[in-house]
């Protein structure tokens, strides 16, 4: 079995996810070898929203950190939760979500899954983006 062994994650490097949006890498499979959990950044800008999609079998739990942010979650995103800074919120595994920042400044999400990669078994559902362009 590989040693595993403490490492430090340096903020810089950023990625596109599946969801559609830009994230600042963290602790992962591929920057740490992590194999349970998984943490990044998500900046939002005004305006933007992730695709909809399910994360697989993995749960999540994302802390605002910055400004404020509505959750479109259900099957038909006909749930909306809006979460301000300094609130946590839980979304359980297979759970439709988009996460889109309605409010006029950033908003700022630490994400943490259940899983080493925040891509694992990620499911895109494009065909649920006309529900948020209801509400542009």
């Amino acid at each position: 079995m590989a040693k595993k062994k403490v490492m430090i994650v340096k903020p810089g490097t950023t990625y596109l996810g599946g969801q559609g949006v830009t994230y600042s890498s963290g602790v992962s499979r591929k920057t740490a070898g992590s194999e349970k959990v998984c943490m990044n950044v998500l900046p939002m800008p005004p305006g933007v929203h992730s695709l909809p999609h399910i994360h697989k079998d993995i749960e999540t739990i994302a802390y605002l950190l910055d400004g404020e942010c509505t959750l479109f979650h259900g099957d038909k995103l006909e749930n909306q939760t809006l979460v301000k800074k300094g609130e946590q919120i839980f979304i359980p595994e297979n759970v439709p979500q988009a996460p889109f920042n309605q409010s006029s400044a950033e908003c700022i999400w630490v994400v943490v899954h259940s899983s080493g990669d925040d891509q694992d078994k990620l499911v895109s559902m494009p065909e649920l983006v006309k529900e948020l362009d209801k509400h542009k």
